[in-house]
């Protein structure tokens, strides 16, 4: 292939991202459905087909997902995590049947057959990590009382994949029941590997990657979590939750640096990863599906409400501050999309895919726009109570009220909010809480 056709092939895309990704900043949306659409359009039946530079669009989004967990790892301790997993549990099931539920049943209804109503059933499942994280710092709602709830809930979500994904892909590669726990139970061994390291050993981790030199400390943090990826896939265990431990072992000032210099490597291979989905998507075949995506979405939009709602009340939040911990689960991303590619990769229901890109583009789009409206639409159902001026230390669903000192670390979920604290603001609520 001609070096200056795919070079051309290449700029021509990250110009493209750059665009889209100044359009989303200008209307304050989400710039997935925009790098989906322009996949679409380009990609299989699209306008222009773009094929010399394919191999590198593949590649790049692998490590986009890769590093998109990694940062997101970055945000936990491996101590807060187990206190996390504990504390979690109750909502963390209830956000899987509730979630996991639509999907499935849509799946049988269809005729699709069990398997792919496991796949489908976790594509309805999990929320978008990324998206949600930018909607917390758009917002203003990093620093408010729901948010560790928010935050254990995705916690929960990502080691949920962590046992989903292996036996998912034992199941599509039509592995026996015996050849599925063996896999399983090598995932699970890896996992419990690397996370003794990083609660045990982390120390160890830290001083292997630190250097005074911001671009030593690229080389071997990006070199250390693409290695331990690879090895965790070459051991049934999903790449993007090797990297998500990876980004846990590490903590204090080098977790800051390391998401500090890796975010714009994440944020440009999180939209290549995105725009290779939708090159890999006809657009014909999306018409079809469009009415079992809505009506898939309008199912998940009331469950992920329903699960921020119960997961907040159990940290004791006030009704304003429930309604915003549903509407940060909304927006769906990076995961369902990489649980219905492992299907359409494995030739399982053609249609899977262009339904899980429908789905994924109608939440992605929708999720942050409805998030800006859970405060007024909370006021509206208050009523007087909720339209009374109010001080912040009389109005505990006010945003920013009741703000206290910054619990013992500051980690949160991603890049754009990662300078902010979380605590509590209900003022007539006490902080309390498990760190997340």
């Amino acid at each position: 292939m001609d070096t200056a056709v795919q070079l051309i092939e290449l700029g021509a895309i990250i110009l493209a991202l750059g665009l889209l990704g100044a359009v989303s900043t200008r209307f304050s949306i989400s710039p997935i459905p925009l790098y989906l659409l322009a996949g679409l359009a380009f990609g299989s039946g699209g306008i222009l087909h773009l094929g010399a530079s394919e191999d590198f669009v593949a590649i790049g989004a692998e490590v986009g997902v890769i590093l998109l967990l990694f940062t997101l790892g970055l945000e936990y301790t491996a101590d807060e995590l187990v206190t996390t997993l504990r504390t979690a549990a109750p909502t963390g099931l209830i956000d899987l049947v509730l979630n996991a539920a639509p999907g499935a049943i849509a799946a049988l209804l269809l005729g699709w057959g069990p398997v792919a109503a496991l796949v489908l059933g976790g594509v309805t499942y999990v929320t978008s990590s990324g998206i949600t994280a930018k909607v917390l710092g758009d917002l203003d709602w990093v620093g408010n009382r729901e948010t560790p709830a928010v935050l254990s809930v995705l916690v929960f979500e990502d080691l949920t994949m962590a046992a989903y994904l292996p036996i998912l892909t034992a199941v599509l590669g039509g592995a026996s029941l015996a050849r599925g726990a063996t896999t399983l139970g090598i995932a699970a061994l890896t996992i419990a590997v690397i996370l003794y390291i990083a609660l045990r050993h982390g120390a160890l981790v830290e001083r292997f990657v630190a250097s005074p030199s911001e671009e030593v400390l690229l080389l071997k943090v990006l070199g250390l979590t693409v290695l331990v990826a690879g090895i965790a896939q070459q051991l049934q265990v999903s790449a993007a939750v090797g990297a998500f431990l990876v980004g846990i072992a590490l903590s204090g000032p080098i977790a800051h640096t390391a998401q500090k210099i890796l975010s714009p490597l994440r944020d440009l291979f999180a939209a290549v990863f995105f725009v290779f989905f939708g090159l890999h998507t006809d657009p014909a075949q999306l018409p079809p599906v469009i009415g079992v995506a809505a009506l898939l979405a309008l199912a998940g939009i009331a469950t992920k409400l329903a699960t921020g709602w119960y997961a907040a009340r159990r940290a004791h939040v006030g009704p304003t501050g429930r309604l915003r911990a549903g509407a940060a689960l909304l927006p769906r991303g990076e995961f369902n999309i990489v649980i219905a590619g492992l299907a359409v990769s494995a030739g399982t229901t053609p249609r899977l895919g262009p339904l899980a890109a429908a789905y994924v583009l109608i939440l992605a789009t929708t999720g942050p726009l409805l998030a800006r409206t859970a405060e007024p639409l909370a006021r509206a159902l208050h009523g007087k109570r909720a339209a009374r001026p109010r001080t912040h230390d009389e109005d505990p669903d006010e945003p920013n009220a009741g703000r206290t000192a910054p619990p013992h670390h500051a980690r949160t979920v991603a890049a754009p909010i990662s300078h902010e604290h979380i605590d509590g603001h209900d003022g007539d609520q006490p902080p309390g809480g498990p760190p997340r």
